[in-house]
Order: structure tokens, then C-alpha cells, then sequence
């Protein structure tokens, strides 16, 4: 059964920080794109309104590439990219958590799912 839990993640130097409401027993996606690949984000996506930003809006800074539809935000200070903003397939709006960032999370104990971004 998928249990919903509210999390706390930040950026490195804690500049940026946020909550949210995602469920962990299910497979968070490791991908190879060159942009993921490169930074080793492990991601879980959550509607926007799962996600909410506490602190450090001003802090990040937008990168995109490519088709420009997705917001890989990053701190000023640390440089850790902690979220990416974007739409689902449906358009609705979303939230690519980077579960690497989420605070008190066993990472050994979580489902890992492979995904070719590279061939995309």
C-alpha cells in the first residue's frame, strides 16, 4: 500500500529548504540524461501541490535546456539542485524531488528505477 508522508529536504548549505508529501515505497527513478547523470539526482515526482517551498526562493536559480519545459533549479550558494519544477504528462503542474536531498531518508532501503534519458 502507498503511504503518503510529509518529508523535509534542503540544499547543501541549508539556504533552501521545503516540505513535502510523497510516498517512498514506491520506485524513485535514477536517470542517465546528461543533466541527471551528471549530478546524480535520484527523483520522485509529486503533483505541485505536495511541494511546498519553506524558505530560499530567492536563493535559486532557474537552469533549462533542451526543450525548456523543465525548471532545474539550483542554490546560489551551494549549488545543489534540490528540485526541478515542471508538468505531468496531463499538463497539471509538477515536482521532481530529488529524494537524495530529503532529510533522514535510508537511501539504501529505497527502489531504484532505471530510466534511459539519454535515449530520449
Amino acid at each position: 500500500m502507498t503511504e503518503h508522508v510529509k518529508h523535509t529536504g534542503s540544499c547543501h548549505c541549508g539556504a533552501v529548504r521545503y516540505e513535502v508529501e510523497l510516498a517512498l515505497d514506491k520506485p524513485v527513478i535514477s536517470c542517465n540524461c546528461s543533466i541527471c547523470g551528471r549530478s546524480g539526482s535520484l527523483l520522485a515526482f509529486v503533483p505541485a501541490a505536495a511541494f511546498t517551498l519553506t524558505q530560499g526562493e530567492d536563493a535559486l536559480r532557474d537552469y533549462q535546456f533542451n526543450h525548456h519545459v523543465i525548471h532545474h533549479v539550483f542554490c546560489t550558494t551551494c549549488g545543489i539542485k534540490p528540485f526541478a519544477r515542471g508538468k505531468m504528462p496531463d499538463g497539471s503542474p509538477m515536482v521532481a524531488v530529488n529524494v537524495r536531498c530529503l532529510d533522514d531518508v535510508d537511501l539504501d532501503a529505497l527502489t531504484i528505477k532505471k530510466h534511459d534519458g539519454k535515449s530520449v
